[in-house]
Order: structure tokens, then sequence, then C-alpha cells
């Protein structure tokens, strides 16, 4: 693209209500800087968890978008995060991952703030200033929104996008299963497992939202590792053992996508029915399964296998505990931050298994982690070319089968085989970039809805005329 981009040329670029997509989205430069722009500097993005930050003067270093922010524990018990970014020259004040302390201090010119962003000290302040400096006007730049949900942190530079609960919508139901399975919640538990891919983003974010077609095709070894047989797809999926193949009917499985969130899982049984979980970890996981299933009903107590994206960059897979971050660097590039999540009330021995388990199949050497890169790596290798990034990619999978469940499972669903998260996730991702005001945001989301449902009771009212 060439100049200013317009709105109606976004638009051409997701046409979701047939299942086409540009490969311009992952490549072009001037797209990612709108990126930046209007759906990290918009959207809610995860932050870190309260339970990284316990004390006073506790802090955690990340990213919104590639801005760097600090997150900090106030005095009071209260969250900030604040721009990683001096205001005399730009330096960052913070440099380890994490820690405790009392100030953050410029190394560049030892300009010091408090844990608060306020600016504490300018060395030689008397001579460097001899009419005196607007300390009060100098503090670090305060990211102005943060919230909690269940333990999870997020921040927003917007003031008009939807509160918290509002922008998750139903995606917290899904969210539910992974953080508030038992009394006490969810805790980090080890570090934070860093690496780069040279991909864009959204390949990971949609795939966590959408993808479970690629599960026994592009993981073929690793279900042969672990003991799954060539004609075991049920096992290889992680859903439960049964007579038929539990994917041919759309009630054994979910892929729910709204609003750029999606999810997808199969409707289990027994809790024990993760193929990627065994040992401890899927004994806990019965041992509990009463407790969890009080809190959150059957269905999410046995959701122990499942792939979900909080739209843009949260994703987690049920059952193995983990949960990552897309930073995006790049239109071309994703560092990627993985960490296990588990049950605060879990056993100790339970955790180390559970960290274990994760960083064996999805940390940054995992059997099935390096299935995934190597696929999103070539992808972007493919799209370089000419050709290639002038062919429209089909995503019509499922395409007006989209509806609304009754047996209680929240938001637009489809068979767990069908890109309707990914296509809305796009969608989504086109009218943010297309609009400034959030309301306009809204009414292009609601109204890609409305017309997806629509052609789906379409669809099956000529199928019953049939």
């Amino acid at each position: 693209m060439n100049g200013k981009i317009e709105v109606c040329e976004i638009d051409a670029l997701v046409d979701a209500q047939n299942g086409r997509i540009s490969p311009t989205i992952y490549t072009d430069t001037q797209l990612y800087e709108l990126e930046l722009e209007r759906v990290f500097g918009r959207c809610w993005l995860f932050l870190c968890h309260e339970s990284q930050i316990p004390k006073s003067g506790d802090f955690f270093n990340t990213y919104m978008g590639e801005d760097p922010i600090i997150v900090t524990r106030q005095k009071d018990g209260s969250i900030k995060a604040l721009l990683n970014q001096c205001r005399h020259r730009s330096m960052r004040v913070s440099y380890a991952d994490c820690g405790n302390t009392r100030a953050f201090t410029c190394p560049y010119h030892g300009w010091s703030y408090g844990i608060d962003g306020s600016l504490k000290d300018i060395p030689l302040e008397g001579i460097a200033f001899p009419h005196g400096a607007c300390k009060e006007q100098w503090g670090l730049q305060e990211v102005p929104r943060v919230a909690s949900y269940k333990g999870l942190v997020f921040g927003c530079w917007a003031d008009d996008t939807p509160e918290l609960l509002d922008y998750m919508g139903d995606i917290a139901w899904y969210l539910d299963a992974m953080i508030d399975r038992r009394e006490g919640g969810s805790e980090v538990i080890g570090g934070i497992h860093k690496w780069e891919i040279n991909c864009n983003w959204k390949f990971a974010a949609e795939q966590f939202a959408s993808d479970q077609y690629h599960a026994p095709y592009s993981h073929a070894s690793a279900v042969q590792v672990l003991g799954g047989k060539p004609d075991d797809a049920s096992k290889a999926l992680g859903a439960a053992q049964t007579a038929r193949p539990v994917w041919e009917t759309a009630e054994s499985c979910v892929q729910y996508g709204q609003r750029g969130h999606g999810s997808g899982f199969f409707l289990t049984e027994k809790p024990d029915a993760n193929f990627w979980v065994d040992g401890q970890v899927a004994d806990y996981f019965r041992e509990t399964y009463e407790e969890t299933k009080e809190r959150l009903g059957d269905t999410r107590a046995l959701r122990l296998a499942g792939h979900n994206t909080m739209f843009p960059t949260l994703s987690w897979l049920n059952g193995m505990t983990t949960m990552r971050i897309w930073h995006p660097r790049g239109p071309d590039k994703t560092e990627v931050w993985a960490f296990c999540i588990t049950d605060k009330a879990a056993p100790q021995h339970i955790k180390e298994a559970m960290e274990l388990n994760a960083c064996r199949a999805f940390g940054p050497a995992g059997f099935a982690e390096a299935d995934d890169g190597e696929n999103w790596i070539e992808i972007q290798k493919v799209l370089r070319g000419y050709k290639a990034r002038k062919s429209k990619l089909i995503m019509e999978m499922g395409l007006g089968n989209e509806k609304y469940r009754e047996d209680g499972i929240p938001g637009i669903t489809n068979h767990v085989f069908s890109e309707t998260a990914a296509r809305g996730m796009y969608r989504h991702w086109a009218n943010l970039l297309m609009h400034e005001k959030w309301e306009d945001v809204q009414r292009a989301d609601e109204a890609y809805e409305q017309e997806l449902l629509k052609k789906a009771a379409k669809k099956d009212e000529k199928e019953l005329v049939k």
C-alpha cells in the first residue's frame, strides 16, 4: 500500500461474510503502524498476573504493543502501569524483568521516579534548572485504565473503550474454565519463557482462537510419540473415546467466535479427556472434578482440552495450563511470552508437574510448540512473494452454520472444525482499523454478526424445505 490507507481499502482486505482474506494483512508495514495505534492503542491488553506482584514495590516489566510498560504494586495495594520511558531522553528506567524497588532510576542521566511514577530527583537540579524544574508535571506517563479480572491484570490507553468485563463479553465464560476452577483462583508459577518467531502476530492469535483443524496433521509426530494410534484421531484431538468419532456431530464440539475473541473444544464425558495430559496432572483433574463442577458446571469442569484467544494477544490452552502473549515486533516478527498458570490451591508437587507438562509440550522447544512455529514461519516466507500476497485466502469452513446454542454455552458458535472465530477475529480487526470511535467499531461488529446469523437462518430454512 502506498500513501494514506483508505477505509475502503481496509474493508476490502477482510470479506468475512464470504470467507476471503487478503494476505496483505500479515505483511504491510502501514497496516502494522495502524495496528499499533488502533488495536494496541485501544484494546484491553494483558499485563501480568497479580501473583507476580504481590507486595508493595513489586514490579513486572512487559509491553503494550511495542511500548515498554512497568506494572507496579503501590503502597495502598493498588496497581499502576507506567510507560517505561524517562521523560528526559526516552531511556528505560527499569531493566530487570521483575523485582522489588523503592524507585526507578534512569541510567542515562540519573533521573529518579517513585513506584507511582512521580519524578523524585533530578541530579544537579539547581544548576541544570536554575529557574526551577516542573517535577509534578514530568512523571512517568501512566496507563490511564488498569483493571483486574480474577487475578489477571489488564491495561488500556483509550477512554472510550468499554469497561473490561464488557470488552471481554462471553470470552470470560471460557476463561473461567482455566483460572477459576477452585477456591482461591489461579497463580503463575515459575518464570516466563520468551522467544521470537519470524511471523506476524495474527497467525498465532488466530490459531489459538479458531484452529483445531491443524492438530491431527501438524502434530502427527507428537501423537505418535505419546502413544496415539494412526486411526485414533479422537484421542489425538484430546477428545473422549467414543464409538463414533466425536467431531462428526456439532453437538459434541464447540467453536466460539465473537468480537475478535475465540475458543474451541470437544464436549467430553469424563474429567481426563486430554491427550497431552497424563500421570499426576490427570489424577489431579479427576480428583478436583466435583469441586470444579460445583463452581462452574459440568461443561467447564470437563473442559480439560481446548484453545482460546482473548483479542488481541492473550491465548491459553486448557488442561495444559499454558498461557501466553503474542507481543508484536513488526509485521513479520512476534515475541512469544509463555508461562504456566495453575490453581492456587493445588499441591506443590502438582504445580511442578503442571509446569513440566506445559514446558514439555508448549515451551520454546516443546514437541507441539515447534510444529506451530514452523508453520507460521513458513507461511511468512511464502508471503514474501508478489503473487502470494495477491492471492486471497479461503476461510469458508463452517460458513453459514453459526448459531446461538441452547445448552448454556454462550456466544456465536459453530462446529469446532470451522473458521467462525477466524473470520470474526479479522472482521473485528478491520473494524478497529477503519473506525476512530469505539462506538462505531461496536456498530460495525453488531452489523456483521446480525448478517452472519441471518445467513445461517436462511440456510436452515432451505435445508428444512429440502
